[in-house]
């Protein structure tokens, strides 16, 4: 069960569909991490090509392994639209400790609509019963001198 933090930065998207008439779309993401849910700012006339290149962090204390995206456009009149989304399967991240920035397909009703670009990274918890203890140190250089004889 992995433990520790999950940074995702989130860097742009491509290919939405403008669906607003009078003006470019105004879009931005909802993160979603188990019950953890994080906002990014919303471009302003950003159109189909937004760029964000913002920061989040979750914790991950449990065997949670898809991260969901949801792009939305702010819309001033109405409910904000949804404009696509994806889950991120997690386990190569957590194995890893990283992915470089990677583009996702974003879906709406199963169909292809724009591509997501994020980078993800985890930093596993730091816990004194795993690798926090150094036998060399315990035993003051003793292994290492017993080895001679």
């Amino acid at each position: 069960m992995p433990r520790g933090t999950l940074e995702v930065i989130l860097i742009s998207a491509k290919g939405l569909e403008d669906n607003d008439f009078l003006s470019s779309i105004d879009p931005y993401v909802i993160l979603t991490y188990r019950a953890q849910e994080r906002k990014s700012n919303v471009q302003e006339g950003a159109g189909s090509n937004p760029q964000w290149n913002e920061t989040f962090l979750f914790t991950v204390s449990d065997s949670t392994t898809e991260l969901n995206l949801k792009i939305m456009e702010k819309d001033n009149y109405n409910n904000d639209d949804n404009i696509g989304e994806v889950s991120i399967p997690l386990d190569a991240l957590f194995e890893e400790g990283s992915i470089p920035e990677s583009v996702y397909k974003l879906v709406k009703e199963e169909e292809y609509c724009g591509e997501i670009k994020v980078a993800l990274t985890f930093t596993p918890e730091r816990n004194d019963e795993e690798g926090g203890y150094n036998e060399e140190e315990e035993t003051g250089g003793w292994k290492e001198s017993a080895s001679d004889f």
